[in-house]
Parts: structure tokens; C-alpha cells; sequence
């Protein structure tokens, strides 16, 4: 019969149908000498037409090995409070399977500071972890860190943005195109053709690559499939602090007022204090993220749209998901969170 429960087949149903004791069953399947190489046959044929799957979780209690997992992720800031959504994800993964001997361990870079994450990524190296959770915010950083980790046999889950062809076991975190998509569909009801739109990147890092301009990609992408005449403007704000933005889109409204912003990542609420600022009513804003700063602004009608993709619950899958492969269950590579459109209508329903 296949795939029956460990407890149903087991180690005694194998023992039985090979004639032969418990002892030497499990010296077979620990690949341990003693064992003829006609009973080591006869016993792996009955162990194939069972499915047998060996109960790794028990032999690990059992040897009181303990499982340890980095988690390196970008701190909290006083930019944007994001960070705090995947850190509860990810201790409420560590608190359920503490008890399975598994430790996981918290590593935070400055997300405005490349250095400050290499230097987390040179100490979890030298501890040697048996598996790896990353949002990897800097690109190049984070590619170099990965063929580390590969040359030292960690496997890792990627959050929050993926990285291609990096042999990571899973990525879960936002179809990232798709979500640049879906933020111009929306756009269409909220102005006309040929209106002005203003993007807006708020990051230190934005190359190429980065997973900003991916939305910036499937963003413009909506208009040429569709064939909408819109004008888009671009401005990208590598100095992050409200002041140097607010100088930035003081001058971008006095050159060309748009008539809808969008910012690409969860610091929509500082250009929703711009807005305040400046009052600014004629312009429709949207941006990311199920924060409590955006929530506010959500509230008064400065933003009208937020995109959230479910940052706590990427957190926690991406921790389950290296204690699954551990475990040596099968991890699905690719887990897209939902792309969720929250508006002061329904926001009090949602929870990341």
C-alpha cells in the first residue's frame, strides 16, 4: 500500500515481510555494515513498494541535534516600519518548532548601509548555520553572499524579492512584474488618457535589477498592452530622508504636476506627508504596504490605494519552508504571496 503513516508501515511491517529483525532493517535504512548484500536487496525492494518515508524528525530528537537557521533581514527604520511584519512571521515559525530542537537566529543589516550587511553575512558564515532565510536588498551584495552559502552547503530561502538562478530552495515574497501590473490597472480608474503619472523609487539601491524597477517594469507594461496614452514621469530618490524627497518632489510638482504618484515601495507615507504639507488634494497617491503610517494616511484620503503582499506570512513560510527541506520534505520553489488591494473601505478586515 503507498504512502501509508510511518506508524502503520514502519520499521516492524519491513522487518515482517523481509523475515528478518528491526535491528537490521534499520541498519539498512541508516546505510549502516552488517547487513548481506541479498538481505540489503530484499529489504530496500520492500521499503520501495511501501513508499516508506523514515521519520527524520524523530531521529533528530532523538540524537538532540539542533537545528540552527540565520534569518538576515533589513532592521527597522525610521523610514518605514516594513521590517516589522516579516520579524513577527518569522519568530512565530521559530516558537512552533523550537521544541523540535531548531533555532533560529535573528541578523539585521542597515538598509541604507551596504557594508553593515556584508559584515552580517562574513559572522553567519563563520557560524556555520544549517540553513539560511534572506531578503536580499542589495544585489550584488547578496548574489556573492549565496555562492558562499552554496560553496558551504547552506541551503537558503529568499523573501521579499527573488534572485534568479541562485539555486535557493524556495522564493516567496510577490510576483513583483505582476504587482507593477495590477498598480497601472488600478491607475486607469483613477485618472484620464493622457494624464500625468509621477513613479516614484524611494531606495539607496536602485540599479537595473533591483526589485523596484520590476514593478517599474510591469507598470508600464499595463499602459503599452492596453494601449493607454499616459505620461510617465520617473524620479528616483537615493537620498531617503524626508528632506531630500521633499526638496525632490517640490521641484518634480513645480516642473511637471502629475496627476496620480506612485511609489514603488512601502515609504508612501512620506510622500503622504508631502501631500499634508503642501496640500495637496488634486492628486491621487498609492503605494505599498499595510503599515501603520500608511494605514493613517489611508484613513484621511491622502492615499488612495495600498498593495500589500502579506509581509508577515513570508516570514513565516520562508523559516517552515527550510525546517520542511531539513526535513527533507518537498519545499514548492516558487510561492507567490496574494496581490491585496486595501482602501479605507477594508482596511479594518485585513491583517498581514
Amino acid at each position: 500500500m503507498k504512502k501509508q503513516a510511518e506508524n502503520s508501515t514502519g520499521i516492524r511491517e519491513i522487518a515482517k515481510r523481509a523475515n528478518v529483525s528491526i535491528g537490521t532493517v534499520d541498519r539498512v535504512i541508516n546505510n549502516r555494515l552488517g547487513v548481506s548484500a541479498k538481505t540489503k536487496e530484499k529489504i530496500q525492494k520492500i521499503i520501495e513498494e511501501l513508499d516508506y518515508q523514515p521519520n527524520i524528525m524523530a531521529r533528530m530528537l532523538a540524537s538532540k541535534k539542533v537545528i540552527k537557521i540565520a534569518a538576515l533581514i533589513p532592521s527597522v527604520s525610521n523610514e518605514t516600519g516594513y521590517w516589522n511584519a516579516p520579524l513577527k512571521g518569522i519568530n512565530q515559525a521559530a516558537s512552533e518548532i523550537r521544541n523540535f530542537g531548531v533555532m533560529v537566529e535573528h541578523y539585521f543589516f542597515d538598509q541604507n548601509a551596504k557594508q553593515t550587511f556584508i559584515n552580517q553575512a562574513d559572522i553567519i558564515l563563520k557560524k556555520g548555520y544549517d540553513g539560511l532565510l534572506l531578503a536580499p536588498m542589495f544585489e550584488k551584495e547578496s548574489i556573492n553572499f549565496l555562492a558562499r552559502c552554496r560553496q558551504h552547503n547552506i541551503p537558503f530561502v529568499l523573501i521579499n524579492s527573488d534572485l534568479a538562478n541562485q539555486a535557493n530552495i524556495a522564493y516567496i515574497g510577490p510576483d513583483l512584474f505582476q504587482s507593477g501590473y495590477l498598480a497601472a490597472h488600478l491607475s486607469k480608474y483613477l485618472i484620464s488618457p493622457s494624464q500625468r503619472v509621477l513613479l516614484v523609487n524611494i531606495s539607496r539601491e536602485i540599479d537595473l535589477h533591483h526589485h523596484l524597477l520590476k514593478k517599474e517594469e510591469g507598470f508600464r507594461a499595463y499602459f503599452e498592452k492596453e494601449n493607454i496614452v499616459v505620461d510617465i514621469d520617473k524620479i528616483d530618490v537615493n537620498e531617503t530622508d524626508y528632506n531630500s524627497l521633499q526638496k525632490i518632489l517640490k521641484q518634480q510638482f513645480e516642473k511637471n504636476r502629475p496627476n496620480l504618484v506612485f511609489v514603488t515601495n512601502s515609504r508612501v507615507s512620506s510622500v503622504a506627508k508631502f501631500f499634508n504639507e503642501y496640500k495637496i488634494k488634486d492628486v491621487k497617491l498609492m503605494g505599498y504596504d499595510f503599515l501603520e503610517e500608511n494605514i493613517t494616511h489611508l484613513k484621511n484620503g491622502t492615499i488612495d490605494f495600498l498593495i500589500c503582499q502579506k509581509p508577515q506570512e513570508q516570514g513565516y513560510k520562508g523559516v517552515m519552508s527550510i525546517y520542511q527541506h531539513l526535513l527533507q520534505a518537498t519545499v514548492e520553489s516558487v510561492q507567490y504571496m496574494p496581490i491585496d488591494i486595501i482602501t479605507k473601505e477594508n482596511y479594518i478586515y485585513y491583517k498581514n
